[in-house]
């Protein structure tokens, strides 16, 4: 194929079975989300480069698609827009502009593409879709566990099998540095290496927060293995003696708690002190979902309680999750799917009128119908495109067919054939369909 007819690096062409495949995984969200008590949102697909700023993190930021000035100063290469990172940021601005109007706690949820400016790989785009959920307006940890059911039952209906929440919390993290004597300042650099453990190694992680943090050495390999120690009790040990921590554990400690009390299994969600997600906004309880067959994580989330507040908005809690739906559909095999065919295939054989007329009424009663288009004449070849179509059944009206009012169904399947009234059709392809 050419280059300039292949889609831009990292965005792909959906066609019809893929694109229905994906609609259904959609609907099937939207269906457990509204039975959460959700509400849709829909937001523009960019937002003021001012509202995207400083709101993800040094590493995230690079990663947002700026969209130039128009007229005088594209030359300048100046950007004051930028296409949708996540739906999150977007939420907290329609927080802070419509806040009023809204129901308090405002639950949301949100279906539809963001963008980044990632080097495209396998499994990794730069045109995506995200599926969110979030909660605006409550403290309750009620809250952080109605994101976490909603998304597990997400993961269910998505046919994902043996999946694991890990959690963790920012506010033990950063009770963890203090511990350490890390620096405010350097808190949000230390814990972005820190994230780097599930893709680097602990000593490969380690030397960087020696050499590119500051930390001493010793400081560095001690945190790295707090943090990765098969025992959490060794990180309990380390924050009990601090009231940040014990706040901090007894946020994971609830979420734990109040989940598996409302059904999901406990092998389903675990402690995991090394998970730390790296956007800056999270402020409490935090956790990543994994599962069987995928690499990486499938579903994410946590508490940002001060970012509605950042863009002007009042000081408001607030808690979100996501599932990686787009992950999940790469993931799955999904080759031997049939694909959506007609239901009836209508050829043109005698006056076309009849057959308009008959197509009106085979969908008037929701039948997918599909009148051939071509030159041809021959049945053969009008017969050779319904099977393409993967048709379930032709409606073969010809000359005498239209003169006696009738018309011949042909099961495309065995090959039998079916003359009935032609106002009895489309009963016919139904109980033949079925």
């Amino acid at each position: 194929m050419a280059q300039a007819a292949q889609p831009p690096s990292g965005t792909r062409d959906f066609l019809a079975d893929d694109l229905r495949r994906r609609k259904h995984a959609f609907d099937t969200l939207a269906e457990i989300f509204e039975r959460y008590g959700f509400d849709p949102l829909e937001t523009p697909a960019f937002e003021n480069l001012r509202v995207i700023t400083g709101k993800y993190g040094e590493e995230a930021t690079k990663l947002v698609f700026k969209i130039l000035k128009r007229g005088v100063h594209e030359a300048g290469g100046q950007a004051d827009l930028a296409l949708r990172y996540d739906h999150t940021v977007p939420l907290a601005r329609v927080i802070a502009t419509h806040g009023s109007k809204l129901p308090q706690p405002f639950k949301r949820y949100a279906i539809g593409p963001v963008w980044r400016a990632d080097r495209p790989q396998d499994g990794r785009f730069r045109e995506f879709a995200q599926c969110d959920i979030d909660t605006v307006g409550s403290t309750s940890p009620l809250a952080d566990a109605e994101i976490v059911l909603a998304l597990a039952d997400g993961l269910g209906a998505l046919g994902v099998e043996n999946f694991t929440f890990n959690v963790n919390s920012r506010r033990a993290l950063h009770a963890l540095l203090d511990v350490y004597g890390v620096n405010e300042d350097a808190g949000a650099g230390v814990l972005a290496v820190l994230d780097k453990l599930d893709k680097t190694s602990p000593d490969a992680v380690a030397k960087e927060l020696a050499t590119a943090q500051g930390l001493p050495q010793d400081t560095a390999d001690s945190l790295v293995a707090d943090v990765t120690a098969t025992d959490p009790d060794r990180i309990r040990q380390r924050l009990a003696s601090t009231d940040a921590g014990t706040a901090g554990l007894a946020e994971i400690d609830s979420l734990i708690e109040l989940t598996t009390g409302a059904g999901l299994a406990g092998d389903r969600i675990r402690f995991n002190p090394s998970m730390v997600r790296g956007l800056d906004y999270y402020t409490g309880a935090i956790f990543e979902a994994t599962a069987d067959g995928f690499s990486g994580s499938i579903c994410a989330g946590g508490r940002y309680d001060r970012l509605v507040a950042t863009l002007g908005g009042p000081d408001m809690p607030a808690c979100g999750g996501s599932i990686g739906v787009e992950r999940i559909l790469a993931g799955q095999d999904h080759q031997d799917a049939s694909p959506r065919g007609l239901d009836v295939a209508l050829p043109v054989l005698g006056d076309e009128q009849p057959v308009v007329l008959l197509a009106a009424q085979m969908r008037r009663q929701g039948l997918r119908t599909g009148i051939y288009l071509g030159s041809s004449k021959k049945l053969a070849r009008q017969l050779k495109w319904a099977s393409e179509q993967d048709t379930s059944v032709v409606a073969i009206q010809g000359p005498d067919e239209q003169a006696a009012g009738e018309v011949t169904l042909r099961n495309m399947d065995t090959g039998e054939q079916t003359t009935v009234p032609q106002d009895e059709a489309a009963d016919h392809v139904r109980r033949l369909i079925s």
